[in-house]
């Protein structure tokens, strides 16, 4: 007679657990451990110094009910499947899981059965991605595990002594470790490169300018242009009298075009989202905390209901230092940009990206949609307003990423004005778009609206009447101190 027992995959969060049982036939049970289930012991180091800085382990008294529960349903389970997260925490709970409920025999005895133990690993929580998954299980990656063993034993090596030193001093609860320790330096280094900044006055000088044969009354033909140069020189006007004899002399000036300069300029979309870059534009551009990113984040990788789907991850997974993608993924997203915006707005050949970081972990994909056709309109309504926005964001990014680029057509018009014996040049900067490119998914920043001022027509020798001229005061500016993102 066949045996009943099914194989028992474990996962990190009962959201996770649901959206992959949902995938599963009925030979699987989906359990959560809801986070790591061994850690160093929270009284004392927990690190042998004198032996190898071998670590000793324990399970914390709030996890033992759910390593007990785990325990029983691995006793029933006829394969251990490990499916935690695709990085080294991720790894490394499964190893800890592999330790703290495979079967163990009592004293005296050997154990009633063994388990088979593998691991599983898929970067988006689709049915696609976990039934690829299963076909290709692994045993744990010991090196991953050690690596983040070693990162936590030197967490413990520093903070033991020194996080307590912090609650005395400064604040409870507060943690000193590998990471806490250099973030405080570049903070300070930042202070201290604030605190020593003396600030440097300088002064600009615009002029507001027409053509000499159009009436004053019409404003869409006047164009502003900065004062740049005096007899051929640089002109860097460093107080308020040099400014006003500036001004001064461009109200007496003869204004003509000496010269006009037009290019096309195109513009690469932006790689779609790393772990960071996320965070960044998520802080810029939804005021959300690093913290409030990534469990929205969560929530959207773990899966959400979605009409006509269930319960279905929306993106992948939001830990990463890559830029890459799957191809399958890069396909999806060019038929959809074909189809839905036209096929002037496809690359001829797929964009690829590359980390520019030393060491990133390729193995990765980027943070993007599990599927391009699920737009964040479909949404609308099904999930709550910071999971709709932060999806928008992640959306727009990939889709434009794989997007043609946006084209500009600039002008530069070089004005020489005279005042006597003495010349000078101002410049005044005008751009159109051409072509909207992967602006048609992502839209113009305000920076970019600023920088898209069209010039009036104008050409070499036409002379020019001065409407305005207006200086202005200036100091140079210390470096930002740093935001959370």
């Amino acid at each position: 007679m066949a045996s009943t027992a099914k194989k028992l995959v474990i996962v990190e969060s009962p959201a996770k657990a649901k959206t992959i049982e949902k995938f599963l036939g009925r030979g699987y049970t989906v359990k959560a451990s809801l986070g790591h289930v061994r850690d160093l012991p929270k009284r004392r180091l927990g690190v042998d110094v004198e032996n190898g800085f071998e670590p000793t382990y324990v399970v914390p008294k709030e996890k033992k009910d759910t390593v007990k529960e785990l325990t029983q349903h691995v006793r029933g389970a006829s394969e251990l499947l490990l499916a935690t997260d695709p990085d080294r925490e991720g790894e490394a709970i499964a190893w800890h899981l592999s330790q703290a409920v495979a079967p163990k025999p009592a004293r005296g005895k050997t154990p009633a059965k063994t388990i088979r133990t593998r691991r599983i690993v898929f970067h988006e929580i689709t049915k696609n991605a976990i039934q690829e998954a299963l076909k290709h299980p692994r045993d744990i990656d010991t090196s991953l595990v050690n690596a983040q063993q070693a990162r936590r034993v030197i967490d413990r090596l520093v903070g033991y002594k020194l996080s307590p030193l912090l609650w005395n001093k400064v604040k409870k609860g507060l943690s000193a470790g590998r990471v806490q320790s250099v973030a405080v330096r570049m903070v300070v280094e930042r202070e201290r490169e604030i605190e020593k900044f003396l600030p440097e006055e300088y002064w600009t000088v615009e002029a507001l300018l027409r053509r000499s044969d159009v009436l004053a009354e019409d404003e869409a033909q006047t164009f502003a242009a900065a004062l740049l140069e005096r007899n051929g020189e640089k002109l860097e006007l460093t107080d308020e009298a040099g400014a006003s004899a500036a001004t001064d002399a461009l109200r007496r000036a003869a204004f003509e075009v000496a010269e006009v300069r037009q290019r096309e300029v195109s513009r690469n979309p932006a790689p779609p989202f790393i772990t960071s870059t996320l965070q960044q534009e998520a802080a810029r551009r939804l005021g959300f905390a690093a913290r409030r990113t990534m469990s929205v984040a969560q929530q959207l990788y773990e899966g959400l209901e979605v009409p006509g789907e269930g319960q279905v991850g929306l993106i992948t997974y939001m830990r990463t230092d890559s830029p890459q993608i799957a191809k399958e993924a890069q396909d999806e997203a060019r038929q959809m940009i074909g189809e839905k915006y036209g096929s002037e707005y496809v690359p001829a050949e797929p964009r690829v990206y590359k980390s520019r970081a030393k060491g990133a972990q390729e193995a990765h994909e980027a943070i993007r949609p599990t599927s391009a056709l699920r737009t964040p309109d479909q949404l609308r309504g099904h999930v709550t307003t910071d999971q709709y926005r932060l999806y928008v964001l992640i959306w727009r990014r990939f889709v434009a990423s794989q997007m043609e680029n946006a084209v500009f057509d600039t002008t530069a018009v070089d004005v020489r004005a005279t005042d006597g014996g003495d010349r000078y040049l101002l410049r005044a900067n005008g751009s159109t778009l051409k072509f909207a490119g992967f602006l048609k998914v992502m839209g113009e920043s305000d920076e970019e609206e600023d920088r898209s001022k069209s010039l009036p027509p104008l050409a070499e020798g036409d002379a020019l009447a001065l409407e305005s001229v207006t200086p202005q005061q200036h100091f140079t500016q210390p470096p930002a101190r740093y935001t959370e993102a």
